[in-house]
């Protein structure tokens, strides 16, 4: 569970990659919006997120690994399921006849558990990222995803947007992420 030598030598410090992340997450977010509220541009809106939502799930992966190892990789795993799905619709060639917010809502409610198993970020946001699953679980079915939108957007928006904050805000207790690594 130890980064390598190499791994120390070359990446910033867990705080700074920490913050990094939540760089990311912002960009995703403002990337989200713009493409929600765009009819021309949208494309590249979708994939400016996509490419930012790429950075946030490599980060946190390495981020988590201390926590699980293998819960962090399947999270990342599920992460770049959804994103790759998520490309491909906004190109109008998905792989999966699903809304890429499902794939989304499964990473929350593992990176909600990791957060609550890790001591170096504040178990609140690991229950808001739990909660922030069910909201895009609605979209699962396009029928109900439907007749609660846009309130079914609020839980993952409050989950993620929460996180984000803290992690640009504050990053992580440095401290305690290298005596879980240890």
């Amino acid at each position: 569970m130890h980064d390598t030598p190499i791994d120390t030598a070359r990446w910033p410090s867990p705080k700074l990659r920490a913050r990094i992340a939540g760089f990311f997450y912002l960009i995703t977010f403002v990337a989200g919006v713009f493409s929600l509220k765009l009819t021309s541009g949208k494309l590249a809106a979708d994939l400016t997120a996509d490419v930012a939502y790429v950075a946030v799930t490599v980060l946190l992966y390495g981020i988590f690994k201390p926590v699980n190892r293998n819960v962090s990789l399947i999270a990342a795993l599920i992460s770049f399921v959804g994103i790759a799905n998520g490309t491909l619709t906004a190109l109008h060639r998905s792989l999966f006849p699903m809304n890429p917010l499902v794939f989304f809502g499964f990473y929350c409610s593992l990176i909600g558990y990791l957060i609550l198993r890790s001591t170096f970020l504040p178990r609140v946001l690991g229950v808001l990222m739990a909660i922030g699953w069910l909201g895009w679980l609605t979209f699962a079915s396009p029928s109900l995803s439907h007749s609660l939108y846009p309130y079914n957007l609020a839980p993952g928006i409050i989950g993620e947007g929460a996180l984000t904050l803290w992690l640009l805000a504050v990053g992580l207790n440095e401290q305690r992420w290298n005596e879980q690594n240890s």
